[in-house]
């Protein structure tokens, strides 16, 4: 343990911009996932016949080896933080895109009949019912989405990205357990606090009716 203190002090610059580099390849590559993934959940809950192939083809993306993904990215887009973070978005989609379109799908057909009993627009429907009622699924697929991606960030050191990666990666090279444990340690610590903000945010969104 003293072996690993020493380390963080001694490479304590260079872990916190680690850091840093890790949480913006995170944040970014979730932030566009969800943007790119939330809509495109509707429009397939709206439009089924779409559901499948769409799901599909994320499906087939997320099943490459992240380590591969990567390496197939680089002829084209070059090394640097684009690259990890088109990879990233890439693994980040599925998950948030398969529970966005479970949870509208799984909105009780009487609860959205009333709505439109009672005049509501398609608009209305989805931002007063639909949304509330399957936002639980929605934030499960984020928080996986989140966790997954801080995990796969890691790689990033590969393409010449930087984050935390290059830490373990360091270390690794050195045979330096202690450099190693300096750079995992903080991603699982990294993942758990996204996770857990995540968790706040869904409470404090969550019908007071739906919270268990």
């Amino acid at each position: 343990m003293n072996a690993f203190f020493d380390t963080l002090v001694s490479r304590q610059d260079m872990i916190q911009d680690a850091f840093i580099e890790h949480i913006y390849l995170s944040f970014v590559a979730v932030a566009i996932g969800i943007a790119i993934a939330l809509p495109t959940g509707i429009m397939i809950a709206r439009y089924r016949r779409f559901a499948e192939p769409i799901i599909g083809v994320t499906a087939i993306f997320q099943t490459i080896p992240s380590l591969a993904l990567f390496g197939f990215l680089v002829p084209i887009l070059g090394i640097g933080s684009p690259t990890a973070l088109i990879a990233l978005i890439i693994y980040a989609l599925l998950p948030i895109l398969r529970n966005t379109y479970a949870g509208i799908v799984g909105v009780d057909g009487s609860t959205i009949e009333a709505g439109r009993g009672m005049g509501m627009t398609r608009t209305q429907i989805l931002r007063q019912i639909e949304l509330p009622l399957a936002l639980p699924f929605i934030m499960a697929g984020i928080r996986t989405a989140t966790v997954l991606t801080v995990g796969i960030a890691t790689l990033a050191t590969f393409v010449g990205a930087g984050g935390l990666g290059d830490i373990i990666y360091r270390g690794l090279q050195s045979y330096n357990n202690s450099l190693v444990l300096a750079g995992a340690l903080p991603v699982a610590l990294l993942a758990i606090g996204f996770d857990l903000i995540l968790k706040w945010i869904e409470k404090r969104a969550t019908p007071k009716g739906l919270k268990t």
